[in-house]
């Protein structure tokens, strides 16, 4: 007969058991707040049908050249083609394609992101919505939008390039225009590509024709007039 008592101290599981608890706590947490950010930003762009997203750095000055054709252009799309003016609603570029929409009279979109610097909500909206997560608001900005303008910017702006083009790439949304706005800016990244993309078939050539690169407002207004209207669906 074993009469041995094993003194061992034995793991207490209480901790993990609690652990596991506080991670799918956060998880349902965290689902909720994605679905309600889902939900809350395709029920806005409903009032933006027919509209234009424009993409560029937030450290714009109203002084720069940037600012001023991009709020031209942003007058443009309203008094030409009668499309709302869609942003993520802080400074910069994003301000000045919504101050040309709104000082038209159109209607002039933001979907604007918490951020701990620089983030401001411009004062020429005429409807906007705040998102927490930058990857909710991508998709709903890159939902319907008939044509999307870029200018010159950081991080933000060619995460935001390079994710619509990787989209339209893949056939995971519908062709649609990609106006690169500023020849001194773009033609770099253009060279990049073709040396280093396209020369070592990383891409088709046909990948090319994905995005324009253009000075002309006339050239921009025109590539998005003869634009196929989109529905959003893939």
């Amino acid at each position: 007969m074993n009469n041995h008592i094993d003194n061992r101290p034995r793991k207490n599981t209480q901790p993990e058991v609690f652990t596991l608890k506080k991670i799918n706590d956060a998880i349902e947490n965290r689902l909720d707040k994605i679905d309600q950010e889902f939900t809350e930003g395709f029920n806005f762009i409903k009032e933006n049908h027919l509209s234009v997203t424009f993409f560029g750095s937030a450290r714009t000055l109203e002084t720069e050249k940037d600012y001023v054709l991009a709020r031209e252009l942003g007058k443009r799309v309203v008094t030409d083609l009668n499309y709302s003016v869609t942003t993520g609603g802080g400074p910069g570029i994003m301000e000045a394609a919504n101050r040309g929409a709104f000082e038209a009279g159109g209607k002039s979109f933001g979907m604007t992101i918490k951020l701990p610097m620089e983030q401001t909500t411009n004062p020429y909206l005429t409807n906007h919505l705040d998102f927490k997560y930058f990857f909710a608001r991508k998709v709903v900005m890159s939902f319907s939008a008939e044509a999307y303008v870029y200018f010159p910017g950081g991080f933000g702006t060619l995460d935001e390039l390079f994710e619509i083009l990787t989209l339209i790439q893949t056939k995971k949304v519908e062709p649609t225009p990609i106006i690169l706005f500023g020849k001194k800016y773009w033609k770099p990244l253009d060279k990049f590509i073709k040396k280093h993309l396209l020369g070592r078939e990383k891409i088709d050539q046909e990948d090319l024709n994905l995005y324009t690169i253009t000075d002309s407002i006339d050239e921009a207004i025109d590539i998005i007039k003869n634009a196929e209207v989109r529905t959003g669906l893939e």
